[in-house]
């Protein structure tokens, strides 16, 4: 395993139990550039706090930050991210993230699964057609 704090996407708790992260601290944890710590702040995922020109990052941010990064590599676009982890102030129980997470989850399920199927049955057809032409 890789010192980063996420297998498969799903976020581990940082050992070293720190409060705040600076934008190095995550772009090494995380494998992402500084600049995409910046694009996430623009977008309004990630509030670091400032001092002066450093950026300050909570465990809130760190935790928002992993849930960018998961939904990213399944697909999703920024605005459901933000839907999704914008939810979590919601309600104390956090029902309705959860809900609509899962939501959003089986939909995608449900498209790749398509996709998949679709790729399933080119590569099919793909492999009929050389194999028709191989044979002359």
């Amino acid at each position: 395993m890789d010192k980063r704090t996420s297998i498969a996407g799903i976020e581990l708790p940082d050992h070293n139990d720190r409060q705040t992260y600076s934008i190095t601290d995550l772009s090494e944890e995380f494998g992402v550039t500084a600049r995409a710590l910046r694009f996430y702040e623009d977008e309004g995922l990630i509030a670091p706090e400032r001092q002066g020109l450093a950026r300050i990052y909570s465990r809130r941010d760190r935790a928002r930050l992993a849930w960018i990064l998961r939904g990213k590599r399944v697909g999703f676009s920024l605005t459901e991210i933000r839907e999704m982890i914008d939810l979590y102030d919601a309600d104390e129980e956090h029902e309705a993230q959860r809900r609509v997470t899962v939501e959003k989850c089986r939909a995608r399920i449900d498209l790749l699964t398509r996709q998949k199927d679709d790729i399933d049955a080119a590569i099919a057809e793909l492999e009929a057609f050389v194999a028709t032409i191989a044979e002359k």
